[in-house]
């Protein structure tokens, strides 16, 4: 029995190609009759053990921030250690207030912004035009050449420290935001993903049928390939603009006395010589995650489905 016969005799069906198959509005109404008989994409019924390893991950995976909210939320420091720090304290918004006032906090979060934003877009773009060439366009080297990009994948980040230190220094950038966003204007990661997944999502046809209309290569790509990266874009966008706002390591070597240009740097202030109180700095932790979290809910079905989409491709 086909998709098409199931979906005649409103028999609950879902599959991964049904919107490609047979449109947006049949795959959202397969989704609204899936949801109302509680059911998931495949047509099947979840069990409660499902639901239990679920809920166990997610209480998981949530304690961290629930552990960091309560300790900011302690009326003193003395209630900071032990099991007294896993109840909820009433001085949550006094602490948060005591934090943003000790902290530069709108200008960190302009220089933490401009870095992402920029890093974002230059990595999509430079990632996109090296994918689109080592995935459809024939050269001599191509091979040898992606090998070497995912080569420096496996090079650990500290090994670059020292000489990109030195180079920044030798430039001038030091204590300045440029020396955070030049280093990742483009990434080996980005080029990687964005290579294989254009070589199943853009077929060769397209590209040929758009050079035989009279595109140039750069209309070429911008027309017909960025529009079939759409998914990929989205997700390597996200994922390299929440590692630009929680990058600590490099900012924190590179920006020198100018603490407070980015929300990480600038939080890690916080934290006294001889002794942390750690209600301020985990109120500075949230601060800087709040925003990110605001961003995870506008964008998170972009994300969402962009992993499935390179999940699928993989």
């Amino acid at each position: 029995m086909t998709d098409f016969d199931r979906w005649s005799k409103k028999e609950p069906i879902a599959s991964p190609a049904l919107e490609q198959i047979y449109g947006r509005r049949v795959a959202a109404a397969s989704r609204r009759r899936n949801a109302r008989l509680g059911m998931t994409s495949e047509g099947r019924k979840p069990g409660w053990a499902s639901y239990a390893v679920l809920t166990f991950f997610m209480l998981l995976f949530l304690f961290p921030l629930y552990y960091a909210v309560s300790i900011a939320s302690q009326d003193t420091p003395a209630n900071q250690y032990g099991v007294r720090a896993l109840v909820m304290g009433g001085s949550l918004f006094r602490n948060l207030a005591r934090a943003f006032g000790e902290i530069k906090f709108w200008q960190a979060l302009g220089g933490t912004l401009m870095v992402a934003t920029l890093v974002s877009v230059s990595t999509v773009l430079f990632s996109t035009l090296a994918g689109y060439s080592f995935a459809k366009l024939r050269f001599k080297g191509s091979g040898v050449l992606l090998t070497f990009v995912v080569g420096t994948m496996t090079i650990p980040q500290q090994l670059s420290v020292v000489p990109l230190y030195i180079l920044a220094n030798k430039a001038g950038l030091f204590g300045s935001l440029w020396a955070v966003i030049i280093p990742g204007l483009v990434t080996s990661f980005g080029v990687f993903w964005m290579t294989q997944y254009l070589r199943d999502a853009l077929p060769y046809e397209l590209i040929e049928a758009a050079r035989v209309d009279g595109a140039s290569m750069i209309r070429t790509f911008w027309s017909v390939a960025m529009p079939a990266a759409r998914p990929a874009t989205a997700m390597l966008f996200l994922f390299t603009f929440i590692g630009q706002w929680t990058n600590y390591f490099w900012p924190m070597l590179i920006l020198g006395s100018n603490k407070n240009s980015m929300l990480t740097v600038a939080a890690a202030t916080l934290k006294g010589a001889h002794f942390t109180d750690y209600t301020i700095v985990m109120s500075g932790v949230i601060l800087t995650t709040f925003p990110l979290i605001i961003l995870f809910f506008i964008a998170g079905k972009q994300l969402v489905s962009g992993i499935m989409a390179g999940a699928v491709k993989g």
